[in-house]
């Protein structure tokens, strides 16, 4: 196989970069179009002439020859999508999170490991520029390895906004699940650690819209003795993103300042913070672009399956315990709620005291 044919399946917002993104690859091609609106599916055939459209994937796999499906939609009640996907034995990109529960996300990397279907999920904030310079300071003979880290995430999110994914305003922890799990994940594939232990308290403001708690404050444990103190909140009451995010390591500190960008770094006798040159890049569209990338190599270079779904377990493992740790008051080990487990795992090359880390 020299090209990967691709099912579409939701044609909103986010759908437009992938469609750009697929468009732009030698390596992929888009054979279907599924989406439940006969408005933008109709729309988005005319643009993607030659390709099979419907409003369920089941139906339209069983009227083209593909190999793989892209899931851009929520992450409410994808078992019949990821069911039908694989029935066809179709291999599985998704978009994060890949449920809205961790329970619902088990179930479904279980379905597509009986299936022997590959599942990936797409993080791409692994895949920016600046994640991959951040974790590259963490070096032996630069900063050393982290010790401790702090990780703060304020501002105030509508949950009624368009191109939020659809949480129900009642659900209990909506920051949890749409935002904080972007940065606990980072946390794990930064630092190259597994969580050990989350103490966490959850809370709703009084002026919140949502029913259920909208932040979380949670003191996380790692191997190797790194602690990490994080703040998130949907509902702060200052419509301001801060973002800040700070690492004291064996050398020094290295602090990103902004949620792409800001990145700087010191050691200990520094006088002043050195910025680091972050390559130029184009905002969800080059990230995208490198989860494909590493999706193809998988399927058509039998290259390592990156950011699998057993992978993202870990992370949402870690959102869960947050919600179990407010809600009984004690301290929680992400790795005991299930024993479904996967690896950390980098996709572009690190100094070797870094990888060996991993």
């Amino acid at each position: 196989m020299t090209e990967l044919r691709l099912i579409l399946v939701g044609l909103g917002a986010r759908s437009v970069i992938w469609r750009r993104v697929i468009g732009e690859s030698p390596r992929a091609r888009i054979v279907g179009l599924v989406d439940t609106s006969p408005a933008r599916l109709a729309a988005a055939l005319e643009a993607h002439p030659g390709c099979i459209g419907g409003v369920t994937l089941e139906e339209v796999a069983a009227e083209v020859d593909a190999d793989a499906v892209l899931l851009i939609t929520p992450p409410g009640d994808r078992h019949a999508q990821i069911a039908a996907a694989c029935a066809a034995g179709l291999a599985i990109l998704a978009e994060k999170p890949l449920a809205d529960s961790l329970a619902d996300a088990s179930a479904l990397v279980a379905a597509a490991a009986r299936a022997k279907v590959p599942l990936m999920v797409g993080l791409n904030f692994r895949y920016l520029a600046v994640t991959r310079a951040l974790a590259d300071l963490f070096r032996d003979d630069l900063l050393g390895a982290p010790a401790f880290g702090r990780l703060t995430y304020e501002r105030w999110r509508d949950g009624r906004l368009p191109h939020l994914n659809r949480y129900p305003l009642t659900m209990p922890q909506p920051m949890l699940w749409e935002q904080s799990i972007h940065h606990f994940d980072l946390m794990r594939f930064v630092y190259g650690r597994e969580p050990v232990s989350i103490v966490a308290r959850t809370w709703n403001p009084p002026w919140s819209m949502y029913a259920g708690d909208a932040n979380v404050a949670a003191l996380i444990s790692f191997e190797g003795g790194i602690e990490v103190t994080y703040q998130g909140t949907w509902a702060g009451n200052h419509d301001h993103l801060a973002f800040d995010w700070r690492t004291d390591c064996a050398h020094g500190v290295a602090v990103q300042a902004e949620m792409f960008g800001g990145l700087s770094y010191a050691r200990r006798d520094d006088r002043s913070f050195t910025p680091v040159d972050v390559p130029p890049t184009e905002m969800w569209r080059d990230d995208a672009a490198a989860v494909l990338t590493d999706f193809l190599a998988h399927l058509l270079d039998d290259a390592p399956l990156h950011c699998s779904g057993a992978d993202h377990l870990k992370s949402l493992r870690m959102v869960e315990a947050c919600i179990v740790s407010s809600s009984q008051g004690k301290k929680i080990n992400p790795a005991e709620l299930n024993n479904l487990a996967g690896p950390v795992s980098r996709t572009f090359p690190l100094s070797s005291p870094t990888e060996k880390r991993i």
